[in-house]
């Protein structure tokens, strides 16, 4: 991934943003900046203000308030924004795709532009094979699937050479294999052109897969901006965890402390957690599913580093893709993520009496009640 350095300047800000639509606000963004070459992507539920915020970035809304600044210089949305805007490529969920050939979709933009013949050619063929669509160019858009769609608006983005590229859910409603295809081709070409990247997406796996750093929108305010790994493993509260998802969210009551080291009580259980806070103290956690390991009673493994190691009973399993979403009984549900393979070699069942182990580490403290 790139990682923009300490000093570079954001080619891309926003301060004390705001916009309203049917008389409501929704959005209101007190500070955001996008580095050179990074690709920022945007995460957030249905209705948060994601697409309304990408518009206003990509100068086709005009904010109700507050200012874009562009390499250092303060659009003016009173003048004319052609200029600007051509030195962006936008690509929505739907392709917009003309009744036409693909060849003559990715070309569109360049014969808008009134770029020479010569000079179209060789690009719309670079992007078609980039794309893996150099077979379909004289096909008709209108026969083309979904995923073979979504590549021509990919290609045609990619062929105006953007400084910035804007992105609104391209990846949605697709099918298991045709997204994930997709995405390692466009992961591949980013990390090839570096061109500056927003991207906006209600889907996890997305931004894990894509993002140098990720901002989630909430409710119309970013709540949280970091790496992935920061806003993944580290949501900065309670209903950040519950949209982030893949994890344990417990409550309970801080019981004693000494040398960060905490014992949290939750009913008749007790966690050891990483953490400073003081005894008494009512706290909210934040576990991954994936930092669970299920031990049978009987396993030697128990001797382990984990000082997490909880008695329970399974109540519930359900297919997750290639794992198995496993629901615990520890006197709290707490649930579990493993392989049908693990599932399959401890044997276990439902009502089946288990271990649930992880280290004191894996928890994240997210908020206090």
């Amino acid at each position: 991934m790139i990682h923009p350095p300490p000093s570079a300047q954001p080619i891309l800000e926003a301060s004390n943003l705001s916009a309203i639509l049917g008389g409501k606000k929704i959005l209101e963004i007190s500070s955001l900046h996008v580095f050179p070459n990074e690709v920022f992507v945007v995460i957030g539920p249905n209705g948060s203000g994601k697409t309304t915020l990408l518009l206003c970035m990509a100068l086709l809304l005009k904010p109700a308030d507050g200012t874009i600044t562009y390499q250092g210089h303060t659009v003016n949305h009173n003048s004319d924004l052609l200029s600007l805007r051509r030195r962006f490529a936008v690509v929505f969920q739907e392709a917009l795709l003309l009744n036409t050939t693909v060849w003559n979709n990715i070309s569109l933009g360049l014969r808008l532009r009134k770029l020479k013949k010569e000079d179209i050619k060789p690009r719309v063929q670079t992007w078609l094979e980039r794309f893996g669509i150099a077979s379909l160019a004289q096909r008709q858009a209108r026969t083309l699937s979904g995923g073979e769609a979504k590549r021509v608006s990919l290609a045609r983005a990619f062929a105006l050479q953007p400084e910035v590229l804007f992105l609104d859910e391209p990846f949605a409603s697709l099918d298991t294999p045709t997204h994930q295809s997709l995405i390692e081709d466009f992961d591949s070409v980013l990390r090839e052109t570096r061109v500056t990247t927003i991207m906006v997406t209600h889907d996890r796996s997305e931004a894990l897969a894509l993002a140098n750093r990720v901002a989630l929108l909430m409710g119309g305010k970013i709540r949280q901006v970091g790496t992935p790994e920061e806003v993944f493993s580290c949501p900065v509260d309670e209903e950040a965890a519950n949209f982030i998802g893949a994890g344990n969210v417990i409550n309970g009551v801080v019981s004693s402390q000494s040398d960060r080291l905490a014992q949290v009580v939750m009913g008749r259980q007790q966690l050891c957690v990483v953490s400073d806070v003081l005894r008494g103290t009512r706290v909210t956690m934040f576990l991954h599913y994936e930092d669970i390991t299920i031990l049978l009673p009987s396993s030697q493994s128990i001797r382990s580093s984990a000082r997490n190691q909880l008695n329970g009973k399974i109540t519930k399993v359900f297919p997750l893709h290639s794992q198995l979403k496993v629901t615990i009984d520890c006197g709290f549900p707490l649930i579990a993520l493993i392989t049908k393979r693990s599932w399959e070699e401890l044997a276990l069942s439902i009502g089946q009496e288990v271990i649930a182990s992880f280290k004191a580490s894996s928890v994240h403290l997210i908020g206090k009640c």
